[in-house]
């Protein structure tokens, strides 16, 4: 938090609604919506609402899975979902929109086709693709709210800076492994993003889920409570978490809530230059063509024109999976601890020298921890050491096998 940005004590905010009902529902929508209609404070009007709503959600993933199917149950008129990504086996154990024979398939369009399945009348917009800075305004501003399920840094803020200068109502959610949290950003009426973490972190200081782990039903709690704060922002009930955060650990499981509020010195976001960078090198957006001068690509090892030693530096169940053929294994854990000389002693066992000179490639799943421990091992790597990061990781390699087996077909 920066110097400028206080815990708050300022009571909860509450706010009128965000759209016009619709003028009326049909006769079956008042037998779905029942339990809705029968709420307090809700009724009628409070489903009118949620049928005249728009809604955009970013990511249809462990987070937006949750969200994505509450919103379409709650009777949301309009959802546009935008992920560039495609279903792997390893979401389903979260990702709860998708099923089995919607692996390879887009994340996108996978969810939206869940979403017809729940409510055949719902306008559903798929778009296959990220959210970026040539299009972040134009959505923003196309819908009522919008939450934000994204799994990276670069994301995040560039949906902080497109709310504050759209005006639009972000939900923001994250998870990682055992703990969760949910604040609401609504531009002019409290703090932003940037008052509560007022610097766009590096893309790989905290591992993603697939390196760190994230317990799966974690998600469903996370997710349903940014659901909810769309469905109190699209009717105008009770209290959003405008100027707090909740933070739920779900070991012990406590709930908390920091309140927060607008940093006086922190400069009004006026455009999305600074973000733009920031997506430009995250390393799950593949924005930077080509290895870095510490990587190295999948065809230049299989071309042979680089003799390599290869260090896998993923953990033991991660090699169970999919492995380099000839990879010497050390997970990135005893680089942390033991640097140079676990490497040494590694390499050793394997009947591997590693006295200069000596070109090491350093792989993981995608890039990010083994870019990390060319980082440890730069220090103290001798003369004549050359050290590299696998550009994609394992990912890149396996992707390259499935190429080399279907051009071979």
């Amino acid at each position: 938090m920066s110097a400028g940005s206080k815990i708050s004590t300022a009571a909860a905010v509450s706010l009128p609604p965000l759209v016009d009902p619709v003028e009326a529902l049909p006769r079956e929508e008042l037998e779905r919506y029942s339990r809705h209609l029968s709420l307090p404070g809700f009724g009628l009007e409070g489903q009118r609402r949620l049928r005249a709503a728009s809604v955009l959600v970013i990511g249809a993933g462990g987070l937006g899975s949750p969200v994505l199917g509450y919103l379409t149950a709650a009777g949301i008129g309009s959802i546009t979902i935008i992920d560039d990504d495609v279903v792997e086996a390893s979401n389903l154990q979260r990702q709860i929109i998708h099923r089995d024979a919607d692996v390879g398939r887009a994340k996108a369009e996978s969810a939206a086709a869940a979403l017809e399945r729940l409510d055949p009348t719902l306008t559903v917009h798929p778009i296959v693709g990220r959210l970026t800075p040539e299009n972040a305004l134009d959505l923003f501003a196309a819908h009522d709210v919008v939450l934000d399920g994204a799994d990276n840094f670069a994301t995040r803020y560039l949906s902080n800076d497109a709310a504050e200068l759209t005006g639009t109502p972000l939900v923001w959610g994250t998870i990682f492994r055992f703990a969760g949290q949910v604040s609401t950003f609504v531009p002019g009426h409290g703090p932003m993003l940037r008052d509560l973490f007022p610097d766009i972190p590096e893309p790989d200081s905290v591992p993603n889920c697939a390196e760190g782990g994230v317990l799966g039903v974690l998600c469903g709690t996370v997710g349903s409570a940014m659901a909810t704060e769309a469905i109190k922002l699209i009717c105008g009930i009770g209290a959003p978490f405008i100027g707090r955060l909740l933070r739920y650990e779900a070991l012990s499981g406590e709930y908390s809530t920091l309140r927060f509020s607008p940093d006086p010195d922190r400069p009004t976001v006026t455009d999305l230059t600074e973000v733009a960078a920031a997506c430009a090198v995250d390393s799950d957006g593949g924005g930077v063509a080509g290895p870095s001068a510490d990587e190295i690509d999948v065809d230049e090892i299989r071309s042979g024109r680089a003799e390599v030693v290869v260090v896998d530096v993923r953990e033991d169940w991660e090699r169970e999976l999919s492995a380099i053929d000839g990879s010497v294994h050390l997970p990135l854990g005893g680089i942390r601890d033991g640097g140079w000389e676990a490497l040494t002693t590694v390499l050793s066992d394997s009947a591997v020298s590693p006295e200069p000179p000596v070109d090491i490639v350093l792989h993981c799943k995608s890039g990010a921890r083994s870019a990390e421990a060319v980082g440890i091992l730069s220090g103290s790597a001798p003369n004549g050491v050359r050290l590299r990061s696998l550009a994609g990781g394992i990912d890149a390699w396996s992707a390259a096998d499935r190429l080399q087996s279907a051009q071979a077909d």
